[in-house]
């Protein structure tokens, strides 16, 4: 038989002072403030500041696996010569490390700070470039290059199992590529040719593919992969292009993006339909990200009309938070 103890719980402790690690699910009352309190489950997630990226920049390209390891690389200030500069986060500092071999911007990512792709891109004039680098934590080594040269395109996976798509060549393609650590396969295209949207996987045979452009206000089209096609699934609530992703086609987050003033909306993906979540601090364009649905990075991007951006903004997808209860 149960104890009168393990059926009702034990009496309500009194604090001066709120615990320091109070578990989830644990009242008390705090004599100082004189307020009943619990630690619940934040299931909802917050964006907190990280430390800004050493060179302003949008359009670059990001990897990572956390929101406390990430890679940012390439990039441009709008109007100005595409980067090289590349950078390592620690989880609270950027730190600049070796360049790219060929500065580019609207380039895709994947892989992790550490093993990581650095996919196609441009600059300016006009110029559509298919170069590929990988990157083995020190330095990046030039490998063969994808079949269609473009810039603004999605990529998602690892340095050895890599998806390219999407972009602009131009015009706006639906060309998806597959690669398998030596070379690119031209594959099944997506089913709505787009550039600049968000790209979520974490290997070429899933991936996540939402909003983009054609302008003038972007598409909320949401498409995921299998490994062999592309399927049309549910829309982003909010519809836009200059948006970025983290997650896999079953786990995705996107936010940021525009068009205008830049959209701060954080929208979550659950394998069927999207969700609306906390906004990011700060609203901006052409952004890149790293990580998953419970530990993301969102770095860089322009705010318009024309203002590069260093701010980092770190994504805890769940948190204990501590509530007073009204007794009055």
């Amino acid at each position: 038989m149960a104890t009168y103890l393990g059926t009702h719980g034990s009496k309500i402790q009194n604090y001066t002072t709120d615990p320091d690690n109070p578990n989830t699910g644990e009242v008390w009352y705090n004599d100082t403030s004189n307020a009943l309190k619990f630690q619940f489950a934040n299931t909802i997630g917050a964006w907190s500041t990280g430390g800004n990226l050493n060179t302003a920049r949008e359009n670059l390209g990001g990897a990572g696996a956390s929101g406390t390891a990430a890679l940012a690389f390439g990039g441009a200030p709008p109007g100005n010569p595409a980067l090289a500069v590349t950078e390592s986060y620690n989880g609270s500092n950027w730190t600049e490390v070796n360049d790219l071999n060929d500065g580019r911007y609207g380039l895709a990512g994947a892989g992790t700070f550490t093993a990581a792709l650095a996919i196609a891109g441009g600059e300016d004039p006009g110029v559509y470039k298919t170069v590929n680098e990988n990157w083995n934590g020190t330095n990046w080594t030039e490998v063969n290059n994808l079949n269609t040269g473009r810039r603004y395109l999605g990529g998602s996976g690892t340095s050895t199992s890599a998806l390219a798509y999407g972009g602009n060549a131009p015009p706006f393609t639906a060309d998806t590529e597959i690669w398998n650590g030596t070379n690119w396969t031209e594959v099944n295209n997506l089913n709505t040719a787009r550039a600049n949207l968000a790209s979520a996987g974490n290997s070429s045979t899933n991936a996540l593919a939402a909003g983009g452009e054609p302008p003038p206000s972007g598409t909320g089209a949401t498409e995921t992969w299998n490994g062999t096609n592309w399927t049309e699934v549910s829309d982003l609530n909010t519809a836009r292009q200059s948006v970025t992703g983290v997650g896999t086609n079953t786990a995705a987050l996107a936010f940021g993006g525009g068009p205008g003033g830049s959209v701060k909306a954080n929208e979550q993906w659950n394998g069927s339909s999207w969700t609306e979540l906390a906004d990011l601090s700060t609203g901006r364009i052409a952004l890149k990200s790293s990580g998953t649905t419970t530990s993301a990075l969102a770095f860089g991007g322009a705010t318009p009309p024309g203002a590069a951006q260093s701010a980092t903004e770190e994504w805890s997808g769940s948190t204990t938070v501590t509530k007073s209860v009204d007794t009055d």
